[in-house]
């Protein structure tokens, strides 16, 4: 089942310069460790030491915050888009 993950410009110059990639995966875990093997490294910046993502990340499934869904375990349909989104922070 393929995804569509997009990819936001900090993190499009581990991808070689792509906004938007496609890959086969069953839930954001997965995604998560299929970005890494496309992308090596890449995982470490989404994630932590204990591969939980990190604070300052959103991800989305269609619109959907995972954080309201399954969080990483949140599963993945054919079709699906997933956005990884920084959080914006100042003052």
């Amino acid at each position: 089942m393929a995804v569509q993950v997009l990819i936001p410009t900090p993190l499009q110059k581990f991808t070689h310069d792509e906004a938007s990639v496609s890959l086969e995966a069953a839930s954001v875990d997965a995604l998560i460790d299929a970005l890494d093997a496309r992308y090596p490294g890449l995982k470490g910046r989404l994630c932590d030491e204990g591969g939980k993502l990190r604070r300052f990340l959103n991800v989305y499934v269609n619109s959907e915050d995972i954080r309201f869904l399954e969080n990483q375990a949140t599963a993945l349909s054919d079709g699906d888009e997933v956005s990884i989104v920084p959080a914006v922070a100042g003052g």
